[in-house]
């Protein structure tokens, strides 16, 4: 009998040879983390990006990373693939933390194949975002592809129906996150576009369906990468891209610091944050707003801003559909989602666009059982030729049917104005809003009182032909209108408002209705539901 330990209580290195399955094994695994090898390597870093192992490295925990199927090849036989024995097959899979927190990663090799998808590429990252599945962790997806491995025909386009389906089946259970670090072209674009999140880093990040040449040969249209597919259309005319980052770093960072507000799935709550800033602090800045001109553009985030934890506020889609702001904040440690009109861009108004990223950012929420504070300032949807034969029509419904649908804690404070049917959309209480506060200078109304006024009394306002007594009496005309149809008084009379609120109380106000409703919903009872992109 062979003993094979000494002693059990020590456990040192030996000087012995290592044994010829270590020393092979060694030398495996040492060849597939070396990737493509030195030249290929050095032509990635001269783009201005980094190796797939290194990007794993910025964005996790320190040596949190743990590699699953990094032996894995691909068995196409044609072209030679076979024969260069590419471990890992181009994409690197596993497993780690972010901010301790674990979450599934996987990032694809440019240096290898040009990240190109192939079958066994493709059945990586699914058996990862199934264990992901189960584990009820986020996915987050590095791309840097050249496309389908051409080389392998259809096998290639088979394994992007099975992330595809991967996609849809984790929709609304975890959150999924894409980061575009490279190309990512063809059929490729549409496992980011079914994600929660894509971010975009300027100059090396490329989304397109078909790209330059072919747009060249089938329209005649001459476009280079970066104004076809590159972050700035994707981010500020697409609304493809949520986040463009100034480099690979930043990007990094901010994939770090959005998941700071997120759930691990659909069966938890966000996580709470402690604060200095205590719950009840005055935000007198916010009576200057009932002094304010309704028709007077302001940044909405200067009132975000002071409602805020600390002051923070991180924006999600900050350069798309601006009329509209959405994104994170903390009330009372709390994570809270916020969908705000901003008066600075289209006086606040609802477009198409603007629609359809409240809608998706408010079924996200409701998915991942984040509260919901809604700021109105609205005069209503944007009107015109171009917004109907756009189809404001069926891209407000989805708003409406967002708000409606969600079933999470919904506060909402109407600031100077809601008219007409955009006073309905915002989160109304005939939407079910929970709570739904507004300050003492709020307007909210069929229309605007002086457009009400211009019909109602327009035989009387024609009859008077001293323009400067025609005037007065408009003035004297739209304060009576105002006082009897669009005063917040009138509202709370009715139950349309549930209580208007000092300015300066607001902070404590909406952080003290989120507590009441803390309890609402139960996220374990949650059922299921997918975010289909809007």
């Amino acid at each position: 009998m062979i003993e094979l330990f000494e002693d059990p209580r020590e456990d040192k290195k030996s000087d012995r040879p290592a044994p010829a399955s270590l020393v092979k094994f060694r030398q495996v695994s040492q060849d597939a983390q070396k990737g493509a090898g030195e030249a290929r390597i050095k032509a990635q870093k001269d783009k201005g990006k980094f190796t797939a192992r290194e990007r794993i490295s910025y964005l996790l925990d320190q040596d949190s990373f743990f590699e699953i199927r990094s032996l894995m090849e691909s068995s196409c036989s044609d072209f030679g693939v076979k024969d260069k024995h590419i471990k890992g097959d181009g994409v690197i899979t596993g497993f780690g933390r972010i901010n301790g927190r674990e979450v599934a990663v996987y990032a694809q090799d440019f240096t290898q194949l040009g990240g190109s998808l192939g079958l066994a590429h493709a059945r990586k990252i699914a058996d990862l975002m199934d264990r992901a599945l189960e584990a009820k962790v986020p996915v987050i997806g590095l791309l840097d592809s050249g496309g389908a491995r051409i080389q392998e025909g259809v096998d290639s386009l088979n394994g992007y129906g099975e992330i595809f389906y991967r996609n849809v089946k984790a929709s609304g259970v975890i959150p999924q996150i894409s980061v575009i670090l490279g190309p990512c072209a063809g059929g490729a674009v549409y496992s980011p576009a079914l994600t929660d999140f894509i971010f975009m880093v300027e100059g090396i990040s490329h989304m397109f369906v078909t790209g330059p040449s072919v747009v060249k040969a089938a329209t005649g249209e001459e476009v280079d990468f970066d104004t076809l597919g590159g972050s700035h259309p994707h981010s500020e005319k697409s609304g493809v891209c949520q986040f463009v980052a100034k480099s690979e770093q930043d990007c990094f960072r901010q994939v770090r610091e959005l998941l700071t507000f997120l759930p691990q799935n659909c069966y938890e709550k966000a996580p709470l944050e402690s604060t200095s800033d205590v719950f009840d602090r005055p935000v007198h800045v916010l009576e200057r707003v009932c002094e304010m001109d309704p028709k007077k553009a302001f940044r909405i985030h200067h009132v975000i801003w002071r409602l805020a934890d600390d002051f923070g506020f991180f924006e999600i889609h900050q350069n798309f559909a601006r009329n509209v702001v959405t994104g994170f904040i903390r009330l009372g440690g709390e994570v809270v989602g916020v969908v705000a009109n901003n008066p600075a861009c289209l006086g606040g108004a609802l477009d198409c666009d603007a629609s359809d990223k409240a809608a998706r950012f408010i079924r996200f929420l409701n998915a991942f059982n984040i509260p919901l504070l809604t700021l109105v300032d609205i005069g209503g949807y944007l009107p015109g030729v171009q917004q109907e034969h756009g189809g404001i029509i069926r891209h407000g419904a989805k708003l409406l049917y967002a708000y409606s649908e969600a079933s999470i804690p919904k506060v909402t404070l109407v600031l100077r104005k809601a008219y007409g049917g955009a006073y309905i959309a915002m989160g109304s209480k005939y939407l079910r809003g929970d709570f739904n506060f507004a300050f003492p200078s709020a307007e909210i109304a069929v229309m605007g009182p002086r457009g009400a006024v211009d019909i109602l009394y327009s035989r009387d306002l024609k009859a008077e032909t001293d323009e400067q007594k025609k005037e007065l009496l408009k003035e004297k005309l739209t304060k009576e209108y105002s006082d009897k149809f669009a005063s917040p008084y009138q509202a709370a009379s009715n139950g349309s408002i549930d209580e208007i609120i000092e300015p300066a109380e607001a902070r404590a106000k909406i952080i003290r209705a989120f507590q009441v409703l803390r309890n609402k919903r139960n996220p374990k009872e949650n059922p299921h539901k997918g975010n289909i992109p809007l």
